[in-house]
């Protein structure tokens, strides 16, 4: 529920405070007297494009301020959690929007900084504005097909429907791709399958490059590797000199010396040490230098592969790996050549089986919501001429769609005849402002009981009507009331007494300029405007008394 907006430097408006009850709320006053600039403050408050044009003159910015009762409202609490808004404990949710005459325009939810969109977004769920100019919801036929969706109670049928034209869907693109894939694979066979055979035959191996390199380099060097390990085998283990048998001659030595002094028996163990490893340093020279071999035939090969492996990545790749990925790649695709049919098979069985499950579930959607727009055509019907449409004739109907979407085999458009004898147009071409806002009425009377926004605005709904029409649209509100909040500019007293809160529109001068002001009305304010808006004298006691007489059935109502 809208409790309170706030308007500040806004077009005639200074500073304005404008308070709201649960029930029927009745915006009234004199023409000019700036009701229509509060509707479009709270306009702009629900994201509407802003205008520097809206900025009272002389100030530099303006701002709209609205404080709204969202207790209990897990959609709204969801909203501020998906955009990491914190909400109030109290329930409260307060929107901000400023408008300034030069530079960047802001917005605040519960005084975090947000964007207009996300004004626009939970101002949806909080508030349904319908004016003179505010009938999108009316005209679209999206929001139509919503609207009679809401009143059949659609919600599991819709939901079948859009999960089984999500899993067709799903399935058509699978097929899509899977069969372009094909195509361009069958289109590149025979040079996938040349890289293919190209790689595969090289047989390569990761790391195998390196393996070549370091062999090459022996065979290359075997006869200098040869001669170097069996020189050093030779120095330390071969012949009378060899420093092996020079070791060796120092252990008497060693041997004394930790005689002497006990504490030198480390020595021995440094001595042990240098000469195991001198041996074994020998023993593996010795080894060495028997397995290098001087095969120039081994050579040969080893630089024929190499010239393979440079041909290769010189086409394919930087390193080995990287070629073999690209023959691993190739041959994928010519499996797919091969096996794509059986695949895409399998799939367009899944299809089958996922369009006949949808055309079912369309079907039974199509099936309930003939059914609800032949009970809805002929309610708003009949409460039409309670509005002062006594020609009126109401239409909901199914447009079939050349192919089923996410939400049916149909869209649903309103149409409406006003006069007799004439066929059922769709809204926009026969209705006017008021017209419209008097269908959305005749709507919310029948869908009251199913909307979730807690706040209907209805802006001058009463236009080109009045007397007996005028108490039966004050009585339609009065009803809806029961059920939402609803806030109305109006000219027609009827309608003003209906109203549990009657709020007055004046003019006003502050500082020597003109401002617009608004008062909330007691009984005695409620009798003087309503007399005003009987258009008698508002002093005379005969107006008076009619005012009063007129109130007093409306609180009755």
């Amino acid at each position: 529920m809208l409790s309170e907006l706030r308007i500040r430097n806004f077009a005639l408006i200074d500073r304005l405070s404008v308070r709201l009850g649960p029930g029927l709320n009745v915006l009234t006053g004199e023409t000019g007297a700036g009701k229509s600039i509060i509707v479009g403050a709270l306009s702009l408050l629900l994201g509407e494009r802003a205008s520097a044009d809206v900025v009272r003159a002389g100030e530099e910015r303006a701002s709209v301020e609205g404080v709204f009762d969202v207790a209990g409202r897990d959609d709204v609490a969801r909203v501020l959690e998906e955009r990491g808004i914190d909400p109030d404990e109290d329930g409260v949710l307060v929107l901000k929007r400023e408008v300034a005459r030069e530079g960047r325009n802001r917005a605040w939810v519960n005084g975090s900084p947000t964007t207009a969109a996300v004004l626009g977004e939970l101002g949806r769920t909080l508030v349904d504005l319908h004016g003179q100019h505010e009938h999108q919801t009316l005209l679209k036929r999206d929001d139509q097909r919503a609207i009679l969706d809401a009143y059949g109670g659609h919600a599991t049928l819709l939901a079948a429907v859009h999960e089984a034209h999500r899993e067709a869907s799903g399935l058509r693109r699978d097929i899509n791709s899977l069969d372009a894939r094909k195509r361009e694979a069958a289109q590149r066979a025979d040079f996938l399958r040349f890289q293919a055979e190209e790689i595969e035959s090289a047989s390569l191996r990761a790391g195998e490059e390196e393996e070549l390199e370091d062999e090459a380099r022996r065979l290359s060097h075997s006869e200098e590797l040869q001669a170097i390990s069996g020189g050093l085998a030779e120095a330390v283990t071969g012949g009378e000199r060899a420093l092996l048998g020079e070791v060796a001659s120092l252990r008497r030595q060693i041997d004394q010396l930790v005689r002497i002094d006990g504490a030198q028996e480390s020595v021995r163990e440094l001595y042990d040490a240098a000469y195991y490893a001198l041996q074994e340093l020998g023993d593996r020279m010795e080894r060495y230098a028997a397995t290098v071999e001087h095969d120039p035939q081994r050579l040969e090969e080893n630089r024929r592969r190499q010239d393979l492996i440079f041909r290769l990545k010189a086409k394919y790749g930087q390193t080995v790996e990287e070629v073999m990925e690209v023959g691993r790649a190739a041959r994928a695709e010519l499996d797919l050549v091969d096996g794509a049919e059986w695949e895409l098979g399998g799939l367009r069985k899944k299809l089958a089986a996922a369009e006949e499950t949808l055309s079912a579930a369309a079907g039974a959607l199509t099936e309930a919501r003939t059914s609800a727009m032949a009970r809805l055509s002929e309610e708003v019907s009949g409460v039409l001429p309670e509005l002062g449409m006594s020609g009126g004739v109401f239409r909901a109907e199914a447009i079939a769609l050349a192919q089923t979407g996410p939400s049916g085999a149909e869209e649903v458009e309103f149409r409406v005849s006003l006069n007799r004898g004439f066929e059922p147009k769709p809204l926009s071409y026969v209705a006017s402002g008021g017209e419209m806002s008097r269908i959305m009425l005749a709507l919310k009377t029948i869908l009251a009981r199913l909307d979730s926004v807690p706040t209907l605005v209805f802006d001058e709904v009463d236009a080109g009507i009045g007397g007996k029409v005028g108490l039966q649209v004050g009585d339609k509100m009065r009803g809806v009331a029961e059920t939402h909040q609803v806030f109305a500019i109006t000219h027609l007293p009827q309608i003003a007494s209906r109203a549990h809160v009657h709020l007055l529109v004046r003019k006003g001068e502050r500082d020597g300029r003109t401002t617009t002001e608004v008062l909330p009305l007691d009984a005695d304010g409620r009798v003087q405007e309503v007399a005003r808006m009987l258009g008698g004298d508002p002093e005379s006691a005969v107006s008076l008394e009619h005012a009063r007489e007129l109130l007093e059935r409306g609180v009755g109502v």
